[in-house]
Formats: C-alpha cells, structure tokens, sequence
C-alpha cells in the first residue's frame, strides 16, 4: 500500500497541474461538448471548471465570446448529473454580467426553483436572481415569496439572501415581501432566522420608527439564532448613537438593557458582541462598562485562542478611549506576553503599552524585541501604532522609543510596514521638538538603504521641511545629495527640492548648495534638470521675499479638484488662460468618519476627499458661484431643527474670501405632503448684503433637497460676526402616499421656523497647521506683521484642558506640536495654534495660561492683518 501513499505537496501539484496553461481559444473550443447526445457529464463538468477556473483569475470574456458560451451551456439542462447541474448555476452567474439574452433560462431556473430536488432549488434561486431585471422581477415574485418561507432551510436562506441582493436594485418589489420575512424570522433554523433579519432591517433601515419597533419587539422575545442575535445588538447600538441618548437616560433604554443582558448569554459570540458594542458606545461611564470589560477579562483566560485573541484586540481599540477600564484587566494581559499565539501575545503587549505607566515603558520594549521578528508584518504594524500612541502619552520616552523604530527600520518588512514606522516617526518630530534631531538622523540612516521611492521622497520633503531649523543643517546635506547620485529619476527630483529648501533658509549654505544644484544641471532626466535650473534662478536673485513665496512656502491644490478643473478647462474655450486661484487648496480637516456597524467591507476604499474638497466640487454645479473664487472653509454642518420633527434642516456654511454661501438640506418626513419652491428666508445682520437665492423646486416624501442662500460679509472685518434668523417657507401640495402624485395643482403657502444662525470668528479661519511653530513665531516677528496683546481670565472654565479647548473651538485654529495636549497636574500652559483668515491673512497665536482660582490666559496675536488681529483677541472675550 506504501506505494499509493502520496504526501500533500503530491497532491496539490497533482490538482493544479490540470489548470495550468490553459488558453481561453481552445477552451473555447472545448464547449463544443455541450452539444453532443447524450451529454457526457463528467467532461462537460471538467470543461465548465476550467472555464470558471480562468474567469476567477481574470481572463475577460468579450461579450460574443460570453454569450456563445452562455447558449452552449443551457443545453446541459438535459442532463440529469447533480454535479453538472450545479456548476451550470455557477456558469450562469458568472456569465451574466457579460453575456445577452441571459433572461432566456428564466423558465428553466423557475421549473427548477419550485421544483421538488433541494439540491437543485437553492442554486436555482441564487442564479435566477443573478440575472431578473425588474421587469421580470415580477414574474417569480410569487415564487420568490414561496421561497422565503419554504420547509427547507437552505432554499430559505437562498431566498432571503438573494432578496437582500435585489432589494439594492427593486427594492419597491423587496419591500413587499416584507411578511414572508417577518414569518421567516420566527424559523427554528439558525442561518434562516440570521438572513431574515438581515432583509428586514434592510428594508426599513431608512424608517427609524419601523427599525425601533422591530428591535423593541425582538428584544422582548429572544431569538435562537446566536448570529441573529448578534445583528439584532449591531442594531440597537446604531440606533442608541444614532438617538444620542445620555447618559442617565442610557439604564433606562430597553434596547441597552437587552444589549446588557447579552453579556449573560450561553453563547460566547454573543456575550461578546455585547461586550464589543457597550465599550464602543459614545456616551458611557464606568458604571456602565464594568460588567462589558468582567466579560473580557473573562475571555482573556479562555482555553480558547480565538476567544483571547478577540477580547485582546477589543480591548486593544478601546485603550486609548478608557484607559482606567482597561488598566483593570492588564494582570490578565501580562499573562498573555507569553501566550503561544503571538497575535495574542502582540495585542496584549501593545495594549498594555497604550495603558501602561511611564517607569514600565522599557521593560515592556525589551519584551517586545524578544519576538517582534516572529510576526506578521500586520501585527508589526499594530506594535508601531502601539509606540506611535505611547510617545504622544510619554513624550519624555522618546529616545527609547525612537531606538526601537530604528532598529524595526533595519529589518526586512514589506511596503505597508515601513511606511507606519516612519509615519510614526514623522509624528514623534512633529510633536515633540526634543526628538527632531534623532528622528532626522534615524530616516537619513534609513534612505541610504531604501527601497521603496515614495517612503524616499516623503522623507526628503521632511529633510527639506524641517532640516533647515535644526541645531546643525550643514550635517543633511551630504544624505540628500547622495540621492542625487545614486537613486531614480523620482528620488532624485525629491532631492533636488529639499537642496532648494536648504539653501533659501540657510544662506549660510547658499553658496555651497548653489555649486550642487549647478551640478544637477547635467542630470539625465529632464525633471530633475528643470527643477534644477528653477531653483537655481530663483535662488540666485538672492532675494529673501522671492525665495519663501516660491521655495520655502509651497501651497498644495486639491489634486482631484485640479484633475476636474483642468479637465473642465480643456472640454471649454482652450483661447482663456487656465486660473489656477479657482482650485481649493489643501487644508487640515479631522473628521469623524462614522462606519455602519451592520457593514462590514474589507474593499479597498478611494482616499477620502476633505470637506472643501467635495462642497467645491458640489457648488461647481450651481451656475454663477465660480466667480466667487476658491472656497475658503466648509463648517461643520448645523441642525436647524430637531431631529424628530415633521420636517429637518441643517445647514452648512461654505465660507469664501467675500461671501458666504448657505447651504440648507431639508427633508420631509410627512408621506401626504408635496413641497414645492422650498427656500430659507434669513433675517440679515446689519453690515451683511443678501446677494441671491436658489430654491428647492421639489421636495417629496423621504427625501433630500438643497436650497442656497448667498450672502455678501461686511467690507468691515470687525463687523463679519453676527446671528441670522432663520425661517423655512414652501408651497405645500397634498398627495397620494404610495405614488407621491399632488391630488390637485393647487397648493398654500405655509412657513416653519428655524434655529438662529451664527457667523462666528471659527467659521472664517482655516486650519492650518505648522509644524515648525518657532520658526514661523519667530519669521513674523517683522514690519510686514502686526500683534495684538491681551490677558483675559476665563472663568467659565476649571481646568487647563477644558481651557485649550474651548480656545481651540472658538478660534477654529489648529494647535501646533503636541501643545494642545495637557499633561494631569500642570499648572502652567503654552498654547501655541496657527491657521488662515478668509482674505489670505496668517494667524499665528500663542496662549500662555495658568491655573490658580481660575484660568488666566495671556493671549499673543501675530498676523498680516491689523483688523483681523483685533477679531481674533475679541472672540475670547
């Protein structure tokens, strides 16, 4: 028998030797087979794979080539071979997207979707629905229906499934089925009753009131199915936030107490769903996660890995939100560091370093570098962030830290992994001035051995950005320059720029860097070269105003919105010069970016645009708002009213340099109203000049509108503050529920009032952050600034923190550095926080405050503008 034994690797060789080489032609050719009588399954069966096998690894077929091989598979629906049957549904769904006249086998699928052979019937439905239109959607939704509710869990859970794929394209006809669902979801069967709930929460989602019944009604009767139940508490999570219930009222909740009586379940995945959703809520107290972290602390000791590793890597997200929580549990994490799963053991160690005290920072590194080699480059990444988050917590571990990234450098790693250590480096040296000089020497140690060119060229511009206003500039030069010798094209150009930046920051090196760039002249490739002769003219005018306009002071367009105007440009009259002052700039924006808890898509995703980004790209469409010029600010949009009234507003104030653009989103929640000519009437502030209104022509049931109102500021800048009434006014039609039809043509007039707006000092300034605040506090100590001084004592405040915060809010500035953070029982505090005014002014404030009986703030203005330095010192006080 020995000699039939064949190992694994045997094996696999074996089974993948039959696909390999395949040539789509003679493929092709083979489905010839499909046409013989009588049909030879096994050979049509190995056929089929090898043309699914080369599909799945993206070979394309054009749509002929789909389409015949599509009609030559439906005649295998005369055979009878279960195996063939089923691959066919599987050839029916992949060819559909591509192939015509797919809709031919709707007959042959129905007889077998409500046939009596289960084996067929759950595939018949998944291919069936694969390639109904809506037109013919309506044909098989009585059998749909059958389906959802039928004996057998598998065409169940096929039906629902499939539904919920529908319901994106026909969801009028989904929603109809809605009490099939509802009878299914009583099923005694586990994935039916899961799938059922799935298509129900789908249907309603966008009906909060129908969501909360059906949640309220669940909860009171429990559910089998652990899966089930666990969507159920995904659910009710997202309707607590969504509801922003406080606090106290949070015990009250049903849908909290039957979240926290999930932490008692027999299932493990359902306590700990529940315990995932309670410390991920946005308003909790310690009360409230006690018995969620007991749950975890629990999972943490469990003989099952799976078990530990999910409990660490929760308590490993939350670490930084409730440190005093988690602390709670690190005896239990320590016992972990030696856990034979080292995604564990990673998890608990960088956990307990995001919780840990400061006097535990290097016994924990020298755990870590025992078996930071055994890992996946993923769980080295989750290590990096770790360290990222102690060195903003820890500042004075710096050099410790900053050892053991450089050391993390050196070993092999992958793109992804080196790219958060230098990230995490980059923002130890903007956070933390003392570790500027050994940051800097740990990246140029690194580029001498780089691989990778956009890690190369990032850290150039960093070189270029903040070598100049080290304690030794002159010690840079010779790693950028050897850039220029050694690396590609893109390095090289990188290089070139960051000489440049050196040159017109140190005129100590000017001359030195001038015979270098000369040098670069002769480069190969033509960037590098122009970049060169550039740089080289401008530095040569030795003029300082030129240089920090054009070298040292470089202002970013928004890429996409560039690509789209240029676009714009070229499709126009190509006879007018292309203005680049219509493309926003970049500008810091931290966002919360809410995710829905019932998706969960690991696709990867287009960076995401900032909020002037998509509002200049939304207004673009307006006709006439061009010539306002590039949007300044986007704010963050208010509610107008409350969220549960018959109709909701919010508002987002798109600031420009002379103008403010009003933006009202409105939605109707009234099913037998019609809104027509749907326009905010403002009550104007003395010194603001209404301009122009665009009203909403039609606003229907669930649905959003825009209306815009624009509005010219003050020529006054000290007057550019002011409050706005605000009154919502429609023409309202009544109409049919179910069609949204007006019963007649005519309409009344009828108004709803709205919040007051305000024009606040935060709304005109943009973020902008330095990161090097001394050399710029220190640049605008000149004749071209002005300062503003006063000192203010805030008695509206306790504490040191809640002091940057409020200064930080009403200023809408960003702080530079770490300064923004307060470190528990300090008594005296630099604020130091920058941004731009709406007529192009910088701002650069520096806010030293002390704690005593109160907070006393000494507030420093330094700006272009004297108006605007008098705006600023006025919104304190």
């Amino acid at each position: 028998m020995g000699s039939f034994r064949r190992d694994k690797d045997e094996e696999d060789e074996g089974v993948s030797g039959m696909y390999n080489n395949l040539e789509k032609t003679a493929l092709l050719q083979e489905t010839r087979a499909f046409n013989e009588t009588p049909v030879n399954a096994k050979k049509c069966t190995q056929i089929l794979t090898k043309i699914l096998y080369i599909i799945n690894q993206g070979e394309q077929l054009v749509t002929r080539e789909a389409t015949d091989c599509f009609f030559a598979m439906t005649k295998l629906f005369q055979s009878k071979d279960v195996v063939l049957r089923r691959m066919v549904y599987l050839g029916i769904k992949e060819l559909s997207s591509t192939a015509e006249d797919v809709i031919i086998v709707t007959s042959s699928l129905t007889k077998d979707m409500t046939g009596k052979e289960d084996l067929y019937r759950a595939a018949a439905i998944r291919a069936l629905c694969s390639i109904t239109d809506n037109t013919m959607l309506q044909a098989v939704e009585r059998y749909m229906k059958q389906c959802i509710v039928d004996k057998s869990a598998a065409v169940s859970s096929a039906a629902l499934v499939s539904s919920l794929k529908l319901a994106g394209t026909a969801g009028d006809v989904v929603k109809r089925w809605a009490n099939e669902a509802q009878e299914a979801l009583n099923s005694t069967k586990i994935m039916v009753q899961y799938h059922a709930l799935g298509l129900l929460y789908h249907i309603r989602k966008s009906d909060r009131l129908a969501v909360s019944k059906l949640v309220n009604k669940l909860t009171r009767s429990p559910m089998s199915s652990p899966y089930a139940v666990c969507m159920l508490i995904r659910i009710a999570c997202k309707l607590i936030d969504e509801e922003d219930i406080s606090i106290e009222e949070l015990g009250d909740s049903p849908m909290f107490t039957f979240i926290e009586s999930c932490l008692r379940h027999k299932s493990e995945m359902v306590a700990y769903e529940a315990a995932q959703a309670v410390v991920n809520l946005k308003n909790t107290n310690a009360r409230i996660l006690a018995p969620a972290f007991s749950v975890l602390q629990l999972f943490c000791s469990s003989s099952k890995a799976t078990l530990r590793f999910a409990a660490v890597r929760t308590l490993n997200k939350v670490a930084m939100l409730h440190p005093a929580a988690v602390t709670t549990c690190n005896l239990d994490l320590e016992g972990l560091i030696t856990d034979s799963n080292r995604s564990v053991a990673t998890l608990a160690i960088t956990t307990l370093l995001k919780t840990g005290a400061e006097s535990s920072v290097e016994r924990l590194m020298k755990q870590i570098s025992s078996f930071v080699a055994e890992i996946s480059d993923e769980f080295k990444v989750v290590v990096v962030q770790a360290i990222c988050a102690l060195c903003t917590k820890y500042p004075r571990k710096h050099t410790v830290l900053m050892n053991f990234l450089s050391g993390m450098l050196r070993e092999e790693g992958g793109l992804e992994y080196k790219t958060s250590i230098v990230d995490t480096i980059i923002t130890i040296i903007e956070d933390n001035v003392e570790a500027k000089e050994s940051g800097l020497s740990h990246l140029c140690e690194f580029i001498e051995d780089c691989e990778h060119t956009s890690l190369a060229v990032r850290i150039l511009h960093l070189l270029g950005k903040e070598g100049p206003f080290s304690n030794n500039p002159s010690k840079y030069i010779r790693f950028i320059y050897n850039r220029v010798i050694l690396e590609n094209p893109t390095v090289r150009a990188a290089a070139v720029s960051a000489l440049a930046q050196f040159a017109a920051s140190c005129p100590s090196l000017l001359k030195n860097i001038l015979v270098l760039l000369g040098r670069c002249q002769m480069d190969h490739d033509d960037e590098v070269r122009d970049r060169a002769t550039y740089y080289l003219y401008l530095l040569q005018q030795n003029k300082a105003e030129i240089s920090k306009k054009y070298i040292i002071d470089k202002s970013t367009c928004s890429l996409p919105l560039l690509e789209k105007a240029l676009v714009e440009h070229l499709q126009g009259n190509l006879d007018e010069p292309f203005n680049l002052e219509i493309v926003p700039k970049t500008a810091i924006i931290k966002e919360d970016s809410p995710t829905d808890p019932m998706l969960i898509s690991n696709i990867h995703k287009a960076p995401k645009l900032t909020r002037e980004e998509e509002s200049a790209e939304r207004l673009s469409q307006i006709p006439g708002l061009h010539r306002l010029g590039p949007i300044h600010k986007t704010c963050a949009p208010v509610q107008l009213t409350e969220s549960e009234t018959e109709y909701t507003v919010q508002c987002f104030k798109h600031i420009f340099a002379n103008y403010i653009v009003f933006q009202f989103d409105c939605l109707n929640t009234l099913p037998d109203l019609l809104l027509e000519n749907v326009r905010v009437d403002l009550t104007i502030p003395e010194g603001f000049i209404a301009r122009a209104q665009i009203p909403c022509q039609k606003l229907s049931y669930n649905s959003m509108g825009s209306t815009y109102t624009l509005v010219e500021f003050p020529p006054d800048i000290g007057s550019s503050v002011g409050a706005f009434g605000a009154v919502l006014r429609f023409v309202v039609k009544d109409c049919d529920p179910n069609t949204g039809m007006p019963d007649s043509d005519d309409g009344y007039d009828d108004e709803y009032m709205l919040e007051d707006l305000e024009i606040t000092v935060a709304d005109q300034v943009q973020r902008l952050k330095k990161s090097n605040f001394a050399a710029a506090w220190d640049a605008a100590d000149s004749a071209e600034w002005v300062e503003a001084e006063d000192t203010y004592a805030l008695s509206a405040v306790s504490t040191l923190q809640e002091a940057v915060v409020n200064i930080l809010k009403f200023l809408g500035l960003t702080a530079a550095n770490w300064s923004e953070k307060v470190a528990d029982g300090m008594n005296t505090h630099t604020l130091l926080c920058s941004g731009t005014f709406r007529n192009g002014a910088e701002v650069l404030v520096r806010s030293k405050l002390a704690l005593s009986d109160g907070v006393t703030m000494q507030l420093t203005v330094r700006t272009t503008d004297i108006d605007v330095a008098e705006l600023v010192t006025s919104a304190i006080g």
